[in-house]
């Protein structure tokens, strides 16, 4: 299994990408439910092969799995969670010569909502798991023989990106963080912004990329920023033409909190009847974040096992499985 960040190896790779031919994709028909026309969830693997050949000029044998979740959360102003879901995909790169048969393994604990209307648009009452997804659809080629048995997916997989199954999920997760912001007013014409986030996930697990922003009062002038003591790689920024408070963190480490406190300084032109705590409350915010954690996924969905069929018994191809989190709304309420 790979844990590299992908972030990381992009800045090594120089491979040029493999365009791969519409017309060679099978079509989703319900994908709608998760997408927009004929979008698709971007994955997160430079497309070509990371090592394209072996030595001697052989093409390297591999195939890839990204199981890519974007989660939508709404918090409310007192820090509970007023709305989830996840919205995902499992996406594959197919680099196998001869287009072997394969076998993809997800939990066994796993169970899918009822009400489906075919095959494709797939949900059943199977068990009670600990991972409980709304619904799921799968591309065509997916044989679904022994799903409802032990939760296998078996294909054949065409050469190059191609999507397997998307899912749904609406029912309670632990969201990757966790955020809570104060805003008051801090004497005449002076406000504050007191805004903490703590990361839910391992602590060896680090998010990457991580960006939150946040509406402040119109009447907002200037602000600065206080962050903890000792931090590095991280940067704060108030954008005045459209009076947003911003906050990039470079990496973000699981179990940890970070602080940031804004002083904030209002108009002079500002209306003394407008000036209160509940006025500046209510012209501040949400505030909305976006991040991406790599091998990480909150659903909890595995692949406990990618079988290819062999060719002969030297044949054993390399097999990549990769997990990342992507905030698609994530917002908090002031």
């Amino acid at each position: 299994m790979q844990t590299t960040s992908t972030e990381v190896l992009k800045s090594y790779i120089f491979n040029e990408p493999i365009m791969v031919d519409a017309a060679r994709l099978q079509p989703l028909r319900p994908a709608a439910i998760f997408m927009q026309g004929t979008k698709r969830m971007p994955g997160t693997a430079i497309t070509k092969s990371v090592v394209a050949n072996e030595p001697g000029g052989r093409k390297r044998e591999e195939i890839f799995v990204d199981i890519i979740e974007k989660i939508s959360v709404t918090f409310s102003s007192s820090g509970y969670i007023l709305t989830s879901e996840i919205d995902a995909t499992i996406q594959m790169k197919s680099y196998l010569t001869g287009n072997p048969e394969t076998r993809l393994a997800l939990n066994e604990d796993l169970s899918i909502g009822r009400g489906g209307e075919s095959a494709n648009d797939y949900r059943s009452s199977y068990g009670s798991g600990a991972v409980i997804l709304d619904d799921c659809n799968f591309v065509e080629s997916v044989r679904l023989d022994s799903f409802d048995m032990d939760r296998t997916l078996a294909l054949v997989p065409p050469d190059g990106e191609f999507p397997v199954m998307n899912y749904r999920m609406t029912q309670e997760f632990k969201p990757p963080f966790h955020i809570n912001c104060l805003i008051e007013e801090a004497g005449h014409l002076k406000g504050e912004v007191i805004l903490k986030v703590r990361a839910e996930f391992p602590s060896n697990i680090t998010a990457n990329t991580v960006v939150l922003e946040m509406p402040l009062p119109k009447y907002t002038t200037r602000a600065s920023f206080e962050l903890e003591p000792g931090v590095t790689g991280q940067r704060t920024d108030f954008k005045g033409a459209n009076k947003k408070l911003e906050w990039d963190l470079e990496k973000f480490v699981g179990g940890v909190e970070h602080t940031l406190r804004a002083k904030l300084t209002f108009s002079q032109d500002l209306h003394e009847l407008w000036f209160n705590s509940a006025n500046i409350t209510k012209e501040a915010g949400p505030v909305s974040m976006t991040f991406t954690i790599p091998m990480y996924n909150v659903s909890r969905l595995q692949v406990k096992y990618l079988q290819i069929a062999k060719k002969s018994s030297s044949y054993n191809p390399y097999r990549w499985v990769r997990y990342v989190n992507q905030a698609n709304s994530y917002v908090a309420r002031i």
